[in-house]
């Protein structure tokens, strides 16, 4: 499964032409491959709308994907060690969701589609597989 990351979902709601939303267009166009989002990461793309129609058709687009659970307490076990080994690395990651969301790929084999330096961080610790590589 390739789970999006909301800075993807946030510039395709903008329509921003980036690799990344190319790929996601592709995704989408694709039903071979499952495509996924993450819960904490529907909450972070719907937060932003002003526009409430437009909110209600991205809020059906995220649900017509693949809704997994990063918040559970085996996840935020995983991720607050994952958080750990980083800082003795001398390295941060701003967002708390976005060492939930890698640990969680790391965990099940998922493939991250991002466009955020974080990940990049995330990285180096081995065991996420990123689009792009």
């Amino acid at each position: 499964m390739t789970l999006v990351d909301s800075s993807v979902w946030i510039d395709y709601f903008r329509g921003d032409k980036t690799g990344q939303t190319e790929y996601l267009d592709l995704l989408l166009e694709r039903s071979e491959e499952e495509l996924g989002v993450a819960d904490l990461v529907v909450f972070e793309v719907l937060r932003g709308f002003t526009n409430a129609r437009a909110q209600r058709e991205a809020q059906a687009l995220l649900l017509s994907t693949t809704v997994v659970e990063i918040g559970g307490l085996d996840n935020a076990l995983s991720a607050a060690s994952v958080y750990r080994r980083l800082r003795a690395q001398g390295r941060t990651v701003r967002s708390p969701i976005d060492v939930l969301l890698a640990s969680y790929c790391m965990t099940h084999g998922h493939l991250l589609l991002h466009r955020d330096a974080d990940f990049e961080s995330l990285k180096v610790l081995g065991g996420l597989d990123t689009w792009p590589h």
